[in-house]
């Protein structure tokens, strides 16, 4: 077990020594957003350790960017690239560690000590990101079958691009939010009577508002308009990752998806972790994803099996009356396309991906009916009621429903979480 001098580390936190995410926090004595890690129940706060005498010689990397950790966003040092990623990570896991090869920098500097160790409860989180652009794909394979067959019929429930090529569309990055924003029923036009011919569309607030669990996926470095990426040095470009909640309103997707996909269905509100876990903390728990047993395209081919990652993931739905229940637990390893093959293939015709893009994996479920990572698929299409605590029921969301997501890996004493990614369901607003 790997051990820390920081006080009250809980063997399951999802933070440990081996974890070390980056995050934006803002706190009561400086109210402008900032970097930070977290360990433990506390966060370390960069900028102030930044200011250290001492920063450049404990993070060489950093030399020549001493402001890198007083930015509002992570963007400046994602895009330092993955080498200096991984130096920053084991410097800043020394310098926590029980072992520090220089305990006067921070273990024993109890000055510092007071003012770079906060406790998380005391601080604001942000959006880690400025984020550019946001793909939606929809990689999770179960989810995709599952919801053809509810429609098509399981003869044809997968279309037959869904196997050759990672499918997704073009998301909304304006309405990305963090972990804790509430989230507004959205209007918009809906199918009352589906059985009714001709269609009569009615202007309403949507009476299907759902959750999908996702994993999302920063970019740190770009590439040229025009330049594809190869999928054996995708890795290189990606920064981290967080746990990701694509709301959906399924009665408005339903009416306007065809012929271009969705739009007002999915626009309103997508909620991220505020913790980026760094591609370097995953890599001890790659995994096999979904077998895909069509031969794949040349610049698709990763040329290794264990390219998904096995992290346990949950969801709790929480009523306005404070009870929960867990109503979904998954792997994130249901994946029948990794996210270098995602971009590998985004960047095919050569669309440049920039620094602090997002990509998220489509909606996580597995094979059994506990393993489904939407209320569609829990509800099989809103027919059945999905059992809660106390006695009550949901097809879909109410007014006031909190969706708590979490994911965690690793053993007792190593964890490597993101934390939770919340949000809670308002009223509509009438347009």
């Amino acid at each position: 077990m790997v051990s820390t001098w920081i006080p009250d580390v809980s063997p399951d936190s999802p933070f440990s020594l081996v974890n070390i995410p980056f995050g934006i926090i803002s706190s009561s004595v400086d109210p402008a957003p900032h970097a930070a890690t977290a360990i433990g129940t506390y966060v370390l706060d960069l900028k102030i350790l930044s200011s250290h005498e001492s920063f450049a010689e404990v993070f060489p990397a950093l030399r020549e960017h001493p402001g890198v950790f007083s930015r509002s966003t992570l963007n400046e040092f994602a895009a330092l690239g993955r080498p200096v990623h991984r130096e920053v990570r084991k410097a800043i896991q020394d310098l926590l560690s029980a072992e520090a090869s220089r305990p006067e920098v921070l273990k024993d500097n109890a000055e510092l000590r007071e003012r770079a160790l906060l406790l998380q409860r005391n601080v604001k989180m942000h959006l880690p990101m400025s984020i550019g652009d946001y793909t939606d794909f929809y990689a999770g394979f179960h989810h995709a079958y599952a919801v053809g067959a509810m429609f098509r019929g399981p003869q044809t429930a997968l279309q037959p691009n869904y196997t050759h090529l990672p499918v997704g569309y073009h998301g909304r990055a304006s309405s990305i939010v963090v972990s804790g924003t509430p989230i507004k029923r959205p209007y918009g036009q809906i199918i009352i009577d589906p059985t009714a011919e001709p269609k009569q569309p009615t202007t309403a607030a949507s009476r299907r508002v759902d959750i999908e669990l996702e994993l999302g996926c920063f970019i740190a470095t770009p590439n040229e308009m025009g330049s594809s990426i190869k999928v054996t040095s995708a890795e290189d470009h990606i920064f981290g990752y967080v746990l990701l909640n694509d709301w959906s309103a399924r009665d408005i997707q339903t009416w306007e998806y065809v012929p271009l996909g969705p739009f007002n269905g999915k626009n309103f509100a997508t909620t991220i972790s505020p913790w980026v876990v760094l591609a370097d903390a995953l890599e001890p728990f790659r995994t096999r994803g979904i077998d895909n047993w069509t031969p794949l395209q040349d610049y698709l081919n990763e040329g290794k099996q264990e390219n998904v990652f096995d992290i346990e993931l949950q969801i709790d739905l929480e009523t306005p009356q404070g009870d929960a229940t867990t109503i979904c637990t998954t792997s994130s390893k249901h994946l029948m396309w990794s996210f270098p093959q995602m971009i590998a293939h985004h960047s095919l015709g050569g669309c440049p991906m920039r620094t602090g893009d997002i990509l998220a994996s489509g909606t996580i479920s597995g094979p059994s009916m506990r393993e489904k990572g939407s209320l569609l698929e829990l509800s099989e299409g809103g027919k059945k009621d999905v059992m809660l605590y106390g006695m009550d029921v949901r097809r879909f969301l109410k007014d006031g429903d909190t969706v708590i997501i979490s994911g965690i890996c690793g053993k007792s004493g190593e964890r490597v979480g993101f934390g939770t990614c919340v949000g809670r369901i308002i009223g509509a607003t009438p347009p």
